[in-house]
């Protein structure tokens, strides 16, 4: 049996023939007859009678006639409980980023959502190689995610919007020869160790592309992933690194240049699973994440 079958019954009991059912419910009364029939399939007892011309219900349908209000009502509160859990704006929602977005957008996060009746955030780091973001939605509400400009699109099963465009420069210590050139070329870098991302992790595809365009193989002393530990090698003196424009955090022994002859930008984007937004509290934070990209492209200082 099923919610409709049960209304269907209920009617049946209240307004004494399968015309008036079907006047009310606007369905052919041959529909009503065939739910009727499905009904009492799954009965051990005969639920309706004839009653001269009229189909009536017999003491087991009145039964259940009765307890089918019951069960209306029970589904009234359960929506009503699930309407009030979409609408709540405090409810909590969990974001989870790779560590530089982390960096950039939870702080503005917390900032922006700070007043009462917001959303409950909770945030996580979560640093995975690229095609391992789309399956994190099945634990966060919002992942920030990060792919190349040319990388392989998020698979259909999750909904992706890109926070930022966000170019990737060429790190080098301040007192570098080649920190004194305003913009950078393949050549002009390829002989020089490098600091680089570990395998499966966006960043190797530009230093694959920086290698293919200068005809040589880099040479990748470090693998060091998170932003401000490479700020500190590259300082030192270990290499050259990629670094993002706008969300790692400045480093005063450093220059950031931009490098021409590659693609060498990446997407920040935001990843859920689409039944998520039907939270308003997700929907909030959503809203706040495109005014913390705003921000951080408008504040960003311009190389």
């Amino acid at each position: 049996m099923d919610e409709r079958q049960l209304r269907i019954l209920r009617e049946l009991g209240e307004l004494g023939s399968v015309t008036a059912v079907a006047e009310a419910l606007r369905v052919t009364p041959s529909a009503i007859s065939q739910q009727l029939r499905l009904l009492q399939r799954s009965i051990a007892v005969p639920l309706t009678e004839r009653a001269g011309r009229r189909v009536v219900l017999t003491d087991a349908g009145q039964a259940l006639a009765a307890a089918a209000i019951e069960v209306e009502s029970a589904l009234a509160r359960a929506r009503h409980t699930i309407t009030d859990f979409a609408e709540q704006p405090d409810g909590g929602v969990s974001v989870a980023a790779f560590h530089s977005a982390g960096s950039a957008f939870f702080p503005l996060l917390l900032r922006g959502l700070a007043g009462p009746g917001s959303p409950r955030l909770a945030l996580a780091d979560e640093d995975v190689a690229q095609d391992r973001f789309p399956a994190l939605t099945r634990d966060y509400d919002l992942v920030l995610a990060h792919r190349l400009d040319h990388g392989p699109a998020w698979p259909r099963a999750v909904a992706a919007t890109t926070l930022l465009h966000e170019p990737l420069d060429v790190a080098l210590p301040v007192g570098h020869p080649l920190a004194s050139r305003p913009r950078l070329s393949p050549q002009d870098v390829a002989d020089q160790p490098w600091i680089t991302v570990h395998d499966g992790f966006p960043l190797m595809a530009t230093i694959e592309a920086i290698g293919s365009v200068a005809n040589r193989r880099l040479d990748i002393v470090h693998r060091i992933n998170e932003f401000a530990v490479v700020a500190e090698v590259v300082a030192a003196g270990g290499g050259l690194a990629l670094m993002p424009r706008w969300t790692a955090r400045t480093h005063p022994d450093l220059v950031l240049r931009p490098l021409s002859g590659v693609h060498a930008r990446r997407h920040i984007d935001v990843l859920h699973r689409p039944e998520r937004t039907a939270r308003r509290a997700v929907r909030t934070v959503l809203a706040e994440l495109h005014r913390a990209a705003a921000s951080i492209r408008g504040t960003a200082p311009h190389v």
